[in-house]
């Protein structure tokens, strides 16, 4: 990597841990109930008024319940709010309903904190759906994930207890004492710097210069007219005018970014000058989405008494991440040999450095981009400032990398550190079979209902990733949405059933997933990938809740220095990145002996 890269880097990763330290304390208070008296007295009457007891505590049974009955209404509501936008008010471009299939796709996605769009939503969307429906679901889908890992930390501190906390409570107290008074303060900066939040109708605006462009010919049918081939024919179209979007953007960006969601206002997504206007932003919108994840393993150190624990945890998911920063950012400095060899390049001296601008907003250029897709992939948030599918097969392989590790490399908020304990349960029981003793983590023991649940949940992404992407592959309804056959096709369609399962939501975006089969087969993908992943989790809550502690023996793995920090990233690498090697192999690892060989 260069200069530039490296200070991006080092920047980027200082600023976060400066921030995720206070923030950590907060966290800790919150999961705790150690909220000042005045916060109490705010929530009181409402905890009053729904029938939720804070301190009444639930089995990890009906924790579980409770979450999986509050996002089925969520879903509902959000599929609601699509097929009726017609009819309801905040909608001054009179966008029609969203068909079924897209409906569906797009509330699976945004309940689980997914935010995968085949549609563009300023083509779609009105502004009542992308507050009512996709920027509260930002919130509760975000707070989902945090408070599963409230419970799991939990079922790591208490003694003896059948219980895991109170969801409701804990879903109450993120979103309104934790998201929302961030997310406010990043979106007033936000708009300062220029991103737009209006209600204001679409603008159309006088361009400096005629654009000529071609559409279909329509016939008296509305459809479009064929020739002979069955292509269709098209007509030479000029314009002078562009329609510019508006919309409330700025207050959907922050918690985009902050609850690692990463469903963009607009098409374009962060590459856009209206949601990321400006270098500060670009960082900003980073450091958001690594602010919650870093933070809440700082506080599961302090919450189970041992600083060193949530130290050990963070340190893993650095190492991996900077490694991962370390490949992608030189591979597309490096740029692509084939169009070297046509002698086209640019000057050294240039911000480009003579590397793989292609996708890439020449305003970040190739350091921060490449900073951008392994922050926003390794943490499950999937708002993109770059085309990812215009990478090198190199620099394109490590985000897809980074969701195949089961999206703990930071993670979604909640989920990467849920993710990564899963991983640290099965690293000791690993641990305990090498020495011969019962595994052990943070005093309680690992037996054989811990690693069952811990198997279902590290194996349910894979075999949903490589059970879709087989099917897609298998048939004309997958195949004929992939605009490059071959290996890249391959790996499009492997990267979009990664990012489905693993609840990331950015794309190769080759593919043309906006139909029906892709709509329903990605929406299945989503809703198992996140919840087939949390009830087991929520398991092993319970099931540690019960135990109660043992003391800590001669035997005992440590489990908060280096040697432990170094087993768990082995676990990650080797059961979570080899259920995927064969798949790489006939996607990026094909396309780049391929670019090799030329």
């Amino acid at each position: 990597m260069n200069s530039l890269a490296t200070l991006n880097l080092v920047l980027f990763l200082g600023l976060v841990l400066l921030l995720a330290w206070p923030l950590s304390r907060w966290i800790t208070r919150l999961a705790t109930g150690q909220l000042p008296a005045w916060m109490q007295a705010v929530e009181r009457p409402f905890f009053r008024l729904a029938g939720v007891r804070p301190a009444q505590g639930m089995h990890w049974k009906q924790y579980a319940l409770a979450l999986l009955i509050f996002n089925f209404i969520g879903l509902l509501a959000v599929y609601a709010l699509q097929r009726f936008q017609g009819l309801l008010p905040l909608n001054p471009q009179a966008m029609p309903a969203v068909s079924p299939d897209s409906a569906f796709n797009t509330a699976v996605s945004f309940v689980a904190n997914t935010n995968w769009q085949g549609y563009g939503g300023e083509a779609t969307m009105s502004y009542l759906t992308q507050m009512l429906a996709l920027t509260v679901q930002n919130f509760v889908s975000a707070a989902t994930g945090i408070a599963v890992v409230f419970a799991l930390i939990r079922g790591f501190v208490l003694k003896r207890s059948g219980q895991v906390g109170n969801f409701w409570s804990d879903l109450s107290r993120i979103t309104v004492w934790l998201l929302l008074p961030l997310s406010l303060v990043l979106a007033m900066v936000f708009v300062q710097q220029g991103t737009i939040q209006n209600f204001d109708a679409y603008r159309s605006v006088q361009t400096l210069e005629a654009t000529d462009y071609q559409t279909p010919r329509l016939g008296a049918d509305g459809q479009p007219v064929n020739d002979d081939k069955g292509q269709p024919v098209m007509e030479a179209q000029r314009t002078t005018t562009q329609t510019l979007a508006m919309g409330p953007i700025a207050s959907q960006e922050a918690i985009k970014m902050l609850g690692t969601n990463g469903g963009g206002f607009l098409n374009a997504n962060s590459a856009h000058p209206y949601e990321n206007p400006t270098p500060l932003t670009n960082l900003l919108q980073m450091m958001a989405i690594f602010l919650i994840p870093a933070a809440l393993c700082m506080s599961f150190g302090q919450w189970v008494g041992d600083w060193r624990q949530g130290a050990a945890v963070l340190s893993a998911m650095m190492v991996l991440f900077v490694a991962g920063v370390l490949v992608a950012t030189p591979a597309e400095q490096a740029g692509n040999p084939l169009v070297a060899a046509q002698g086209v390049d640019i000057q050294a001296s240039d911000l480009q450095a003579g590397g793989n601008m292609e996708g890439k907003e020449t305003r970040f250029g190739i350091s921060a981009s490449s900073l951008f897709a392994v922050v926003t992939t390794a943490a499950s948030c999937g708002a993109v400032n770059a085309m990812h599918d215009s990478f090198t097969p190199v620099g394109g392989a490590v985000p897809m990398v980074m969701m195949m590790l089961g999206e703990v490399v930071f993670g979604g908020v909640g989920t990467g550190l849920y993710g990564m304990l899963v991983f640290a349960i099965l690293a000791v029981f690993i641990a305990g079979l090498m020495i011969g003793r019962t595994p052990e983590y943070l005093g309680k023991k690992i037996e054989p209902f811990e690693m069952k649940m811990s198997a279902v949940a590290l194996l349910v992404t894979p075999i949903v990733v490589l059970a879709g992407t087989a099917v897609a592959v298998l048939t004309p309804l997958g195949t004929g949405s992939v605009a490059n056959p071959g290996a890249h096709g391959f790996s499009e369609i492997l990267y979009a059933f990664t990012s489905a399962a693993n609840n990331n939501g950015s794309a190769f975006a080759g593919l043309s997933a906006n139909t029906p089969f892709y709509n329903t087969l990605l929406g299945m993908a989503m809703w198992l990938g996140r919840f087939l992943m949390i009830v087991p989790v929520l398991a092993i809550a319970g099931s540690l809740a019960a135990k109660k502690k043992v003391p800590v023996g001669e035997g005992t793995l440590p489990t908060h220095g280096p040697l432990f920090v170094v087993l768990l990233i082995g676990t990650v690498l080797l059961v979570g990145l080899l259920n995927y090697v064969p798949a790489l192999a006939l996607g990026p690892v094909v396309e780049h002996l391929m670019l090799l060989a030329h």
